[in-house]
């Protein structure tokens, strides 16, 4: 059973584990509002806004999408849909401008943008600020809409603080709200089939007594296993609420090098301030990856785990020398992330095992890093080929280079000859001339729907290429904090 708030009513639902919100709220609820476009998180069509209370009883939502949500992670939480937005005959301001600027013409993307708009609206009331081009696309970028076009939606999104603040009333009593949420789950029965372990030793328990259920945190991958695949899953693990799991700590390794442990099922929401700090150019590929929605939910965690040869996170972390902190029935162990990837969607977990957390080291004085993904399109889109290349400079010469590509192999891989090729060397025209014949060697991408083997070998060398021209503009005229951070495009 799943107890939690659907427009600040409760309720009290029984589903299968390989239930999605989507199918919770218009198979068994009848809220048809939210609607089922493309079943994978890229349209928007389904987004909903799903709440969570603080220690100080204040609920705080986040946009997500309800085709690869599942539904049991709605237990102790707040659902918001469209059905629930507006005041008696009162529209709340999303709608309200979404309605003036004519937002709307088929109507199907509307309840999506409708949400996307609530939370961001919702964002701006809990800490205002300008309503920049940027927010805007990192809030509506996970919404599509054939007929309008984007400039009414824009409008509407501009315009919302110009409407009455007209919230529902439920919405208002969030200290209500609030005590709902906060209030003990309902007592599980011994037999249910989503299991929501609360520390890491519950979550390692429950892997040595079913080795077979497949492990859940965001959904983004998962999830379509059920909507595009059709499969059934009996039972599902999920680990949003293993604490172990969701924090972010500053670590020392033995090596000296400082950092961060990244939780394994910390999201990229959560992780994206720390990012933008110290790792601009990754923080912006998260950006790339990903709607907001998206966002909200994957976890770098699971990024690693899915073994995806074009899964984006894994270069760049390659490129930067991170750790992989293990934790099985047998105890925990460290690994470079370099040997954690062994095959197709194969990889050195051993039985039981979980992924604890993700070193992230802190940038080092002179260490610069560049990533570059190219895609079919710019933004929520797999990647064709992601390039991440990390490396300082001696005195004029190249030091730990490392240079790591997704999409060319059949795991996220290093280019070993390549960085051999420039380590120790001047960032000359021929160092690099030998390091892209070097990719040769390295990699024998294939060829499948998103590109030709050739495109790939070709792109990957390019990404040298223009490697090479930004090493170039660094050393002649680049200002000093230019050469320090690294800026994707």
């Amino acid at each position: 059973m799943i107890d939690f708030l659907l427009n600040g009513q409760l309720r009290h639902c029984a589903a299968s584990p390989d239930t999605s919100v989507l199918e919770l709220l218009r198979d068994s609820l009848g809220q048809t509002g939210t609607k089922e476009g493309c079943a994978s998180g890229d349209c928007g069509a389904c987004t909903v806004a799903i709440g969570k209370a603080d220690p100080d009883g204040n609920v705080h939502y986040h946009s997500a999408n309800a085709c690869i949500t599942p539904a049991h992670q709605l237990q102790g939480q707040s659902l918001v849909t469209v059905e629930g937005l507006a005041s008696g005959d009162a529209l709340h301001p999303a709608q309200a401008a979404m309605v003036e600027c004519h937002g709307s013409q088929c109507g199907f993307c509307t309840p999506g943008i409708v949400m996307s708009l609530f939370t961001l609206h919702e964002e701006q009331r809990r800490a205002p600020a300008p309503l920049t081009q940027q927010r805007l696309e990192a809030a509506l970028g996970g919404n599509l809409c054939r007929c309008t076009g984007y400039r009414p939606i824009r409008d509407a999104a501009l315009s919302m603080g110009d409407y009455p603040h007209a919230r529902p009333a439920w919405l208002e009593k969030c200290t209500d709200a609030a005590a709902s949420l906060t209030s003990p789950p309902v007592e599980r029965d011994a037999d249910s089939t989503f299991v929501q372990p609360e520390s890491l030793v519950e979550l390692l328990d429950e892997r040595t007594r079913h080795p077979e259920a497949p492990i859940v945190a965001g959904g983004t991958d998962l999830w379509l296993e059920v909507t595009q695949r059709l499969a059934r899953f009996p039972r599902v693990v999920d680990i949003t609420r293993v604490a172990e799991l969701q924090v972010i700590e500053a670590a020392t390794l033995d090596d000296g090098r400082e950092g961060w442990w990244i939780g394994g099922g910390v999201t990229y929401s959560r992780l994206e301030p720390l990012l933008a700090e110290y790792y601009p150019t990754f923080a912006h590929l998260l950006h790339r990856l990903g709607s907001a929605q998206i966002r909200n939910r994957g976890t770098l965690g699971g990024n690693i785990a899915n073994a995806s040869p074009i899964g984006d996170t894994p270069p760049v972390l390659l490129a930067l020398g991170s750790r992989l902190w293990l934790a099985g029935p047998e105890g925990e162990r460290e690994l470079p992330l370099d040997d954690f990837f062994l095959d197709y969607k194969r990889t050195d977990l051993r039985e039981g095992e979980v992924i604890r957390a993700i070193f992230l080291p802190r940038p080092e004085p002179g260490r610069h890093l560049r990533v570059w993904k190219l895609s079919k399109r710019r933004e929520d889109d797999i990647s064709a080929v992601l390039g991440a290349f990390g490396w300082r400079l001696e005195d004029g010469l190249l030091c730990d280079v490392r240079l790591a590509f997704g999409g060319m192999a059949a795991t996220p891989k290093r280019a070993i000859a390549a960085e051999a090729a420039l380590e120790g060397q001047a960032p000359s025209t021929a160092a690099f001339q030998a390091a892209r014949l070097a990719l040769a060697r390295d990699f024998q991408p294939m060829s499948d729907v998103r590109g030709s083997a050739h495109y790939r070998q070709l792109s990957a060398a390019n990404l040298l290429e223009r490697l090479r021209l930004v090493m170039a503009q660094e050393t002649t005229d680049a200002p000093r904090e230019v050469m320090l951070h690294a800026y994707a495009h």
